[in-house]
């Protein structure tokens, strides 16, 4: 009997290869779960960063437009022609920024020139060895401003569009950026922020 508990003692000594690899494998579970953690997590970032954008562009240009009441109308943009992607060109003349004497309407369109310049991101620009890229703004942007025909007081509806990283089921029902082919086949990767005010 005494032999017995001596060889069932020694068999019990250390770790078998089964249990050293059943520990590999729970360890590379964790790892791999983690991983996946991180790139779910960049992900929801990278879209609130790209949303948290948009808002603080929407309300960019809102303020411009309350500052500018006598030509609201030159700020429309309908949503078969939305700004994004250089759609305005080059700068109007004169620049409104250096002290030049402008009219409202002058205002109007430098404003949404310097805006547009925003939102493609030619404002935050990263030099590379050398090559310089834009590093701001959101991603494959379009973006529509509604109001009352010809301006004066109402409601005004800025609506910002970029692609966001996934697809969606549920796209948004406003239809500024849709059927541009910048988001997809069924425009599942369009995001949209929308941004009401009212302006008297």
């Amino acid at each position: 009997m005494y032999a017995l508990k001596v060889m069932a003692r020694d068999q019990q000594k250390g770790f078998s290869l089964l249990e050293v690899l059943i520990g590999i494998v729970v360890v590379s579970i964790g790892l791999l779960t983690v991983a996946a953690l991180q790139v779910v997590t960049k992900k929801a970032n990278y879209e609130a960063v790209q949303r948290t954008t948009a808002s603080l562009l929407g309300y960019d240009l809102a303020e411009r437009m309350r500052a500018n009441r006598e030509s609201l109308g030159s700020y429309l943009v309908p949503t078969t022609s939305p700004l994004g992607g250089g759609s305005i060109g080059s700068e109007p003349t004169p620049n409104c920024t250096t002290g030049n004497t402008c009219t409202p309407g002058q205002l109007a369109a430098h404003d949404l020139w310097e805006w547009e310049q925003a939102l493609d991101g030619a404002t935050e620009v990263a030099s590379i060895a050398g090559v310089s890229t834009q590093t701001g703004g959101i991603v494959q942007p379009a973006a529509c401003i509604e109001g009352p025909p010809g301006g004066g007081t109402g409601l005004y509806t800025i609506a910002i569009a970029w692609r966001g990283t996934s697809p969606l089921t549920n796209s948004s029902t406003h239809s500024c950026g849709q059927g541009s082919g910048n988001y997809g086949a069924n425009d599942e990767y369009r995001r949209v922020l929308v941004y009401r005010i009212f302006i008297s």
